[in-house]
């Protein structure tokens, strides 16, 4: 499998080379994994904001631990959780699915009211913990695809997520920055590219029943 040599090459890039640029074509594709990601229920209730501009890294960079893969990278992807259940988002997603699957709303209704009564059980907290694990989901593809096109990215839950809101207006529009992955090209001088990739042994890690 070249996925499998791909995820061998990727790490946690540490330093980024700020001259060089994933172009547009590239940043295409990264956009289109990301879309395709699957999420419970197919809602992909989540904003997923791709931040190219310097001043405004320059802002959030105080707030991200001082890491600089924040303005090195060429772009920063910052996936945002909805923060509140709301059941236009599941009618929204119904018709969608009416459109695209060429189907009527009537015959998924059922299916609608399903969803709906499932997240009206869970409390803000709840709600919470279950919003966050989607952009995870969501993340994991955006990784794979940076692996597949040898382009480095680097998981980050460093961060302050409440400024980043401030900062990006994100309160207003009911979405939390979850969590942040720089993408771009490893700098020469990013000595933990050279590090052995540490994992658990296959025998710690599965067990077959």
């Amino acid at each position: 499998m070249r996925l499998l040599e791909s995820l061998k090459w990727r790490y946690a890039t540490k330093k980024f080379d700020s001259s060089r640029k994933v172009n547009e074509n590239d940043l295409e594709k990264l956009k289109e994994a990301v879309q395709l990601s699957v999420s419970s229920y197919g809602l992909q209730l989540y904003k997923v904001l791709v931040i190219s501009d310097k001043e405004t890294r320059e802002k959030l960079l105080p707030f991200s631990w001082g890491q600089s893969q924040v303005t090195e990278a060429s772009h920063l992807f910052v996936f945002c959780n909805y923060t509140e259940h709301r059941e236009e988002d599941v009618d929204a997603y119904i018709a969608s699915t009416a459109k695209i699957q060429g189907t009527t709303l009537e015959k998924l209704t059922s299916y609608g009211n399903f969803i709906k009564k499932s997240l009206s059980r869970m409390n803000w907290s709840e709600w919470q913990a279950w919003s966050e694990k989607q952009t995870y989901l969501a993340l994991s593809n955006l990784l794979t695809a940076c692996a597949e096109l040898k382009i480095d990215a680097c998981p980050m839950e460093g961060f302050e997520s409440d400024e980043y809101n401030r900062i990006l207006g994100l309160d207003k529009r009911g979405i939390n920055a979850c969590i942040i992955a720089p993408v771009g090209y490893r700098s020469a001088d990013d000595h933990t590219q050279f590090r052995k990739k540490v994992r658990k042994p296959m025998e710690a890690l599965f067990e077959t029943f």
